[in-house]
């Protein structure tokens, strides 16, 4: 009796130990089949990076050529680093500003020139330093927004003559437009007769400017006009795509009438707390930023045809 009862207890025994290794073998075959391992012990859930798990960045820019380009290309960046991104690109001028304040955006390329001017208010500068230290100062005091480092490209006003009328009268910078101003036939856009920052700019520091001529065209068709022969001069941006062809000449603002308008990104400053490498990615992309570089590619697309996803992803390849 005492035998069999002591085979009985041996029988429990034996399965309460066997249901027991049978137990801890399912709950070890469940985790791995629900997190993988990762050949460190940790899992695959611990192991992954930080900002996997995180918000994308949402990624701005305004609605023309150079600000979209440079958008996609910080948006390329950040990816490259691996940074979650969501793109918001081709807003409103009027209205970037507010939707970066807002949340809406996180981060997109601005002018240093424009936060001075337009969003600040203040009067202008043209020491490029100076005005970049003003408006980092006050957009993180007034808006909690941090300007990254600026980009040596300057997208600023400017003028641009043929290549025939620079030729014929030695013109290679405002100055010596002005004292030829009697030979040339102006094509304005309106207002930059009577803008401050256009005509009246010019006249206070370089002097008067009795054209030969002077007409209102559309923007649009300023470069045609003057390829045309029907106009000598015009206004111009300094990294207009158009620029890059050799019958046109952008002169030189050698008195410095026009305030400096470097490229940089404005970023929330909760988006950095969250992510801060993005400085130091897109820190790296400025210094490549020239204006000769900028008018590159705003010309892939302005005057080549080109997408400027392509050409922005082209560039960054490039330099990756």
């Amino acid at each position: 009796m005492f035998s069999l009862v002591r085979r009985l207890s041996k029988r429990k025994e034996l399965l309460l130990i066997l249901g027991t290794l049978l137990l801890v073998a399912g709950i070890v075959g469940c985790s791995k089949g629900a997190t993988p391992d990762t050949g460190d012990g940790t899992g695959a859930e611990d192991a992954a990076p930080a900002e996997a798990s995180g918000e994308p960045v949402k990624v701005g820019s305004k609605d023309f050529t150079e600000n979209l380009i440079l958008g996609e290309v910080y948006a390329l960046a950040l990816e490259n680093a691996g940074i979650p991104v969501q793109r918001n690109l081709g807003l409103a001028s009027s209205a970037v500003h507010q939707t970066l304040i807002s949340g809406d955006i996180d981060l997109y390329p601005e002018y240093t020139g424009t936060g001075l001017l337009s969003v600040l208010q203040l009067p202008l500068e043209t020491d490029p330093q100076k005005v970049y230290d003003t408006v980092k100062d006050e957009y993180k005091k007034q808006f909690d927004l941090v300007w990254l480092d600026y980009a040596p490209a300057n997208d600023g006003q400017g003028l641009v003559v043929t290549k025939a009328l620079s030729d014929k009268y030695g013109i290679t910078n405002i100055s010596e437009f002005q004292q030829n101003a009697a030979q040339i036939r102006f094509a304005s856009q309106g207002e930059f007769d009577e803008r401050e920052d256009g005509i009246p700019a010019l006249v206070k520091v370089y002097g008067p400017l009795k054209f030969k001529s002077s007409k209102v065209y559309d923007n649009s068709l300023k470069y045609e006009i003057l390829a045309k022969d029907e106009a000598d001069a015009a206004p111009a941006y300094t990294t207009e795509g158009q620029l890059i062809q050799p019958e046109f000449v952008l002169l030189d603002d050698d008195k410095q009438v026009w305030p400096p308008y470097n490229i940089a990104p404005v970023v929330r400053q909760a988006t950095l707390d969250a992510y801060p490498q993005i400085a130091e990615v897109l820190n790296g992309i400025a210094a490549g930023l020239t204006t000769e570089k900028v008018t590159e590619l705003n010309a892939k697309v302005d005057v080549e045809g080109q997408e400027y996803e392509e050409v922005a992803a082209d560039y960054f390849n490039s330099i990756k």
